[in-house]
Parts: structure tokens; C-alpha cells; sequence
């Protein structure tokens, strides 16, 4: 009788030995741990570093939401949960003598500034807060724009999907020929990642007088930007074209409108207006994608989160309005699995459910909390969509 032995190989030469395994297992990491175990042995490195990888991470990551103060990381919340460990903690990494700050999060870079100080010019960051890698954009240099000209608003756009390279818009005020005029006329100019430089994007524009081009927002490619009054202007930054969006359908005199959220989430362009301090009744408005309107997406009832924490409600000075509900509105999330909003109130987050009207309290910071500044009041917490990425800035 012929007896045919099979030695399988042991399980851990097994598993080095599968490249399609290893591959399958590394994306399910942290960035943190890939960059050490990029040191495990070449193969690993080579693997980690290639840029089929960093994609094919990108689009298994999934997204989260940072909270921050001031000036620190507070928290991070992965689909309505609290997860234990941040990806981060601070922007330290960063040398900076002023500090920084974030002013805004696309697909895992991060753009940054210094903050304010006397005698300092501030500064403008790219950054992988994953990676640790930062870059400091060098200032822009629009002809017919002097030194003096104020930088009004700075957006990242990045879309790995499309490419490696991430652009940089700025928008300031410009110098004309009056000095009436010159207060209404703004330029645009572009920095590249690819050449490393600013370049101008058409001519000086006007704009509406209440334009404010610090709250921008990047969907599709474009940035979007409302005035107090309700007037509208958007960037093509593929086109490089100027346009509008449609009005926010309201009977209401913009006296009483207020707009209390513009972001984006999931694909999605969201907005928010309240009519009323005391209101805790609204409604969450889309745009539709082909431009065409706006569109009410959920109906909010805030009723039930003012019973569970009264101390929301505050008395107001006005014979016309005896009370008003305090909580600002941090994010809309929308995904696959659910859509929520995610609003800040005294001392508390709050995670509302708005497919199913549920609440949840997500972070209590009390009195004897020193993870974060209670004392700060409304309005001074931000919310960041981030996903983790291995790209390089």
C-alpha cells in the first residue's frame, strides 16, 4: 500500500505567502499601523506604498465626524457612535509659533491656518493629520492685488478618485479704479499641488455687499457660498465659472430668517433655516442635483430633546419672544446607514435620528470635565467630516 503524506506549510508561511490575504488585511488598518508596518519587511513596504493601495484604501475607509473647540480635538463620532481612540488628538505636528487651527476637512487633508498674532501673517496649511505630513502653502500673488488686499476665503479641493493632486482656491478683494468699487470686487486664484504654484482664474468679479466667502461650502466640485439675505454665487473650480443657486422657497421676510446649517454630507447638499429663537420645529432642505431647487428632505421636531434637558430653555429679553431653545446645529450625516444631525446644547452633543426621530446623548462634558472647555459657549464647537488616507500633501 502506496501512502501519499501532505505537509501543508505552516499557517504563518502560509499567510506571508498570500499577498491577496496580506493586501485584504492591511486595508483594514489604521493609518497609524500601516506606517509602522511598513518597516515589517520590503514586500509590506512595497505593498503599503503603492498608490493602487492608498485607492483601494480610500474607498474602504469609512467616514467619521470630529468635534473641536477652539483650539483642540474633543471628540470622534463613527456613525451616531463614540468611538474610543480619535485618529488624532491635535494639530501640533505643525510649527507653527501661533498655533492652528482647521478650517476645513476633504477626503483625509485637512486645510489649516494660524491663528492671529500681533505682527504675524498668517499661514495656510495642507495637512494628513493621519500621515503627520503638513505643507504650508505659499501666499498667493494676483496681479492687481497688493499686499494690503485681504484673503477672504480659502477652500481645499481634493477627490483622490479623479486624482492625486489637490487644488487650493482663495478668494480676496482686489483693487479697481474707484474706491467705491473697490470693496465689490474680488479675484480668484488657484493653487495646484501638481505645479506647486498660484495662478489666477478669470477676472476680478463683483459680488452681492453681504457676501460672505468664509462659509463655503464644496459639493460636485464647486464651492457655494449664501449671504445673510439669501443671495447666492458659486465656483466651477473644473470650469472656472461663476455662477447662482436657486432661493430657498420661504414666506418669511429675511428680517426673521435665520441660517443655522450649509454643508455637505454624502453626496449631498444640505441647508438649514430657523424662523424663530424659539422654534424647535424646522426643516432640513436638499439641493437637487441638477441645480434646479431645493427640496424639503426631513422634518425636524426638537420637542422631546427640550423635555430631556430643560436647561435649553432660556429666558429672553423681548416682550415678543419670552423664550428661546439654545443649540446650534454642528452636522447632517448622511449615509448608507443612517442620517443624522448632530447638535451641540448646554454642557451635551445630541445625536438626532432623522429617518426615525430618536435622540441619543452622545458626550456629557460636566463640570469636573477636563476633556473639554464647557465654558465655551454655543456656537464655538465645529464639526469636520474626516476618512483616513494615505495620500501625501
Amino acid at each position: 500500500m502506496l501512502l501519499l503524506l501532505w505537509d501543508p506549510l505552516p499557517p504563518a508561511e502560509a499567510v506571508s505567502g498570500n499577498q491577496d490575504l496580506i493586501t485584504d488585511i492591511l486595508l483594514r488598518l489604521p493609518v497609524k499601523s500601516l506606517l509602522r508596518f511598513k518597516c515589517v519587511s520590503k514586500q509590506w513596504l512595497s505593498l503599503i506604498s503603492d498608490p493602487r493601495f492608498s485607492r483601494n484604501y480610500r474607498s474602504l475607509a469609512s467616514a467619521s465626524i470630529l468635534l473641536c473647540g477652539t483650539t483642540e480635538l474633543i471628540d470622534h463620532v463613527s456613525c451616531g457612535r463614540r468611538n474610543s481612540e480619535p485618529p488624532f488628538t491635535s494639530l501640533g505636528f505643525i510649527s507653527d509659533s501661533a498655533g492652528t487651527k482647521i478650517l476645513q476637512s476633504c477626503n483625509g487633508l485637512m486645510l489649516c491656518c494660524s491663528f492671529f498674532k500681533m505682527g504675524k501673517s498668517c499661514n495656510y496649511y495642507i495637512c494628513n493629520p493621519s500621515t503627520r505630513q503638513f505643507l504650508m502653502l505659499p501666499p498667493p500673488n494676483a496681479k492687481g492685488c497688493d499686499e494690503s488686499t485681504t484673503i477672504l476665503g480659502v477652500y481645499l479641493a481634493f477627490d483622490p478618485s479623479k486624482s492625486p493632486h489637490y487644488q487650493v482656491v482663495c478668494v480676496r478683494n482686489c483693487s479697481s479704479s474707484s474706491a467705491a468699487e473697490a470693496n465689490d470686487h474680488y479675484q480668484i486664484e488657484i493653487y495646484s499641488s501638481e505645479t506647486l504654484s498660484w495662478r489666477l482664474s478669470g477676472s476680478p468679479f463683483s459680488a452681492p455687499f453681504d457676501m460672505v466667502f468664509d462659509n463655503g461650502v464644496l459639493w460636485n466640485g464647486t464651492i457655494h457660498w449664501i449671504s445673510p439675505t439669501g443671495a447666492s454665487l458659486c465656483f466651477d473650480i473644473v470650469q472656472e465659472q461663476l455662477g447662482e443657486m436657486p432661493s430657498l422657497p420661504s414666506n418669511e421676510k429675511w428680517s426673521k430668517r435665520r441660517l443655522r446649517y450649509f454643508g455637505e454630507s454624502g453626496g449631498h447638499l444640505y441647508l438649514i433655516e430657523i424662523y424663530g429663537s424659539g422654534t424647535t420645529q424646522f426643516q432640513v432642505f436638499e439641493m437637487k442635483k441638477d441645480y434646479s431647487s431645493w427640496i424639503p428632505k426631513y422634518q425636524v421636531d426638537l420637542t422631546a430633546i427640550v423635555k430631556a434637558f430643560p436647561e435649553m430653555v432660556r429666558s429672553y429679553p423681548d416682550a415678543h419672544d419670552s423664550r428661546f431653545c439654545l443649540f446650534s446645529i454642528l452636522f447632517v450625516q448622511e449615509n448608507e446607514e443612517d442620517s443624522l444631525l448632530l447638535l451641540h446644547i448646554p454642557g451635551k452633543f445630541i445625536s438626532y435620528n432623522l429617518r426615525h426621530k430618536t435622540f441619543k446623548e452622545l458626550c456629557d462634558f460636566g463640570a469636573n470635565s477636563t476633556k473639554a472647555n464647557t465654558s465655551l459657549p454655543i456656537g464655538c464647537f465645529q464639526a469636520y467630516q474626516f476618512i483616513e488616507t494615505l495620500a501625501c500633501v
